[in-house]
């Protein structure tokens, strides 16, 4: 019987990626002077090739702030070829690496978390090549991305997620933007979440070494965050706990609410104001060009 449920598992997830290798996505489009490197390869596990897709803006402005975009999906869906909307993050003169990571059908807990920080490192290595500032990382995701957003970033030089990444001795973010992620997977009942954590998730250590709210510090970088009220996929209180942890430890933090706004669903008017108030918090950071 576990050897039926075990290749019916395997046929599952090589459909699923099967499904989003030949889906067709809508290509990003980006301002003149831009250019792209697609499909760069920032890390190798176990014969997976976790690929980001770059956005650099030209040169003759010296180092560019670069924002790091994670897909959702709970962990088990998406990609970086739907992601397509950083056009606020160019007009500001932004570089973008949008990022894949393994989902829990290639490998479980905590593989997504290694290749987030895999890909910040990557970015740290190579900044000189790059053109970016590595005083002026943003890490950003929504909903599984936020949580690994919050991640990568509230780790610090915690290097316990670094093993297939070594060789950077600061790593850091100059903020985080979570939009409607989860803080505290022990508080999130979900079936993504199982698949994710696999045997893990009856550890409650290890359950709290991914989630985000544990490792928030009193030198964490500031975080924006982003909830809608009647989200009915991450409980809103997510966003709630974390928000008070940041205030608890004084980490520097805005918390917009989008009221009835549901997971990610928000009236195009209010993506607009979410996005303006996401470049107004870099920009009270310095973190611009």
């Amino acid at each position: 019987m576990k050897k039926i449920l075990a290749l019916c598992f395997f046929l599952l997830a090589a459909a699923t990626l099967k499904a989003q290798e030949t889906q067709t996505y809508k290509k990003v489009e980006y301002p003149a002077g831009y250019s792209e490197q697609l499909n760069v390869v920032y890390t190798v596990a176990n014969g997976w090739e976790g690929k980001m897709d770059l956005y650099l803006p030209p040169k003759d402005k010296g180092p560019s702030p670069v924002v790091i975009n994670i897909h959702g999906g709970g962990w088990n869906k998406g990609s970086k070829e739907s992601q397509t909307g950083f056009n606020t993050f160019f007009k500001k003169g932004y570089a973008v690496a949008n990022i894949a990571y393994r989902l829990s059908q290639v490998a479980p807990a905590p593989a997504a978390v290694e290749d987030t920080r895999c890909a910040l490192i990557y970015l740290i290595k190579n900044a000189k090549a790059l053109n970016i500032d590595i005083n002026k990382i943003v890490i950003m995701g929504g909903s599984a991305g936020g949580h690994l957003a919050l991640m990568g970033g509230l780790l610090g030089n915690d290097t316990r997620f670094d093993s297939n990444c070594k060789g950077v001795n600061d790593v850091k973010v100059a903020a985080i933007i979570n939009k409607y992620g989860i803080a505290e997977l022990g508080d999130w009942p979900s079936k993504s979440l199982n698949m994710w954590l696999g045997n893990q998730i009856k550890n409650p250590a290890f359950v709290q070494s991914v989630s985000p709210i544990y490792h928030v510090k009193k030198n964490s970088p500031p975080i924006f965050i982003v909830h809608g009220d009647a989200d009915p996929v991450v409980s809103y209180q997510q966003s709630v706990k974390l928000k008070k942890k940041l205030d608890e430890m004084g980490v520097k933090n805005t918390f917009i609410t989008v009221e009835g706004g549901e997971h990610g669903k928000f009236p195009q008017e209010k993506n607009s104001e979410v996005n303006a108030a996401i470049m107004n918090f870099l920009k009270e950071l310095g973190i611009h060009q």
